[in-house]
């Protein structure tokens, strides 16, 4: 973690998350990206899986499209809190198959802005 790098904790109860400023997704700043600061979400590339509890959700698109797309809700692994969430697809047609990617593996990470404080952790 370089100098300017931001590391990244609860911001209910201070518990460190492994995510820096350095890992966001900010390759590809966009209009879109605006919009979601303004909103109060920011993206990351990767996540610490041991740092969160990760509760499952399937959204169904209609079946002739043969596909669904997983959502994650990322939960503090110590107080519970919702961080963001973790958003997949998979080619699996909904409710007969089972996902195929890891669930740390997310096509798309949305954190809440002010589910976050900067951390006091040197790690």
């Amino acid at each position: 973690m370089s100098q300017a790098d931001v590391a990244y904790s609860c911001g209910s109860c201070g518990y460190h998350l492994n995510l820096t400023s350095s890992n966001r997704a900010t390759s590809s700043i966009s209009s879109r990206y605006s919009k979601s600061i303004h909103k109060g979400l920011i993206s990351f590339l990767s996540i610490d899986p041991s740092r969160f509890t990760q509760v499952d959700k399937v959204h169904c698109l209609p079946i002739t499209w043969g596909r669904y797309r997983s959502k994650s809700k990322l939960l503090c692994r110590n107080c519970g809190a919702l961080i963001g969430y973790g958003y997949g697809d998979s080619t699996a047609l909904c409710g007969l198959d089972s996902p195929t990617s890891s669930r740390s593996s997310y096509k798309k990470i949305v954190v809440k802005i002010r589910a976050l404080q900067p951390s006091e952790e040197n790690s």
